[in-house]
């Protein structure tokens, strides 16, 4: 039970990470993040969290115009490093590829939460609970673990009574 538990306790946690990501990221037409790996692999992502709350340490249009995933994601980070503090926990070329490794960006991004701006509307974890999962062999089922995270986001959605209000998570 304590790694049901534990489980759910990273899935929720992982949720509520892309919904504030996905809030983040909305106004960039070229970002579209579903997810904790590939989403990530062109630097855009990275761009765009950044830029989203400190415009004013680069122009979104250069980003735009590199070419190449190394370069867009050795910008964010070291923008990242040089005015949010956060250290090159990832390699460029680690990243520049089909399936970043998924808990190394979730490592890097939770920095990012940790020292930018942190609401998060209930809209934008709908929007992730909403979002397709990745089935094995496309085949549905729910599994005791899936069983038990239905019953804490509905316990979750039941304590929020205003959808509209804004939530501050960790």
């Amino acid at each position: 039970m304590k790694d049901v538990m534990a489980g759910l306790q990273q899935t929720n946690s992982e949720k509520i990470l892309l919904s504030w990501v996905r809030q983040n990221t909305r106004q960039y037409p070229e970002v579209n993040v579903v997810n904790f790996s590939s989403s990530w692999n062109d630097g855009l992502a990275f761009n765009a969290l950044i830029h989203s709350h400190r415009p004013e340490l680069f122009d979104w249009s250069a980003v735009e115009k590199k070419t190449s995933a190394i370069d867009r994601l050795e910008h964010a980070f070291s923008k990242a490093e040089q005015h949010l503090g956060i250290e090159r926990l990832l390699d460029s070329e680690d990243v520049a590829v089909s399936h970043p490794d998924k808990k190394s960006i979730i490592m890097y991004v939770t920095s990012l939460f940790r020292v930018l701006p942190q609401s998060i509307s209930m809209e934008a974890i709908r929007e992730v609970e909403s979002l397709p999962s990745a089935t094995s062999a496309g085949v549905t089922r729910v599994t005791t673990e899936e069983h038990y995270q239905i019953q804490t986001q509905q316990r979750f959605s039941q304590q929020v009574r205003n959808p509209h209000v804004r939530t501050r998570f960790m």
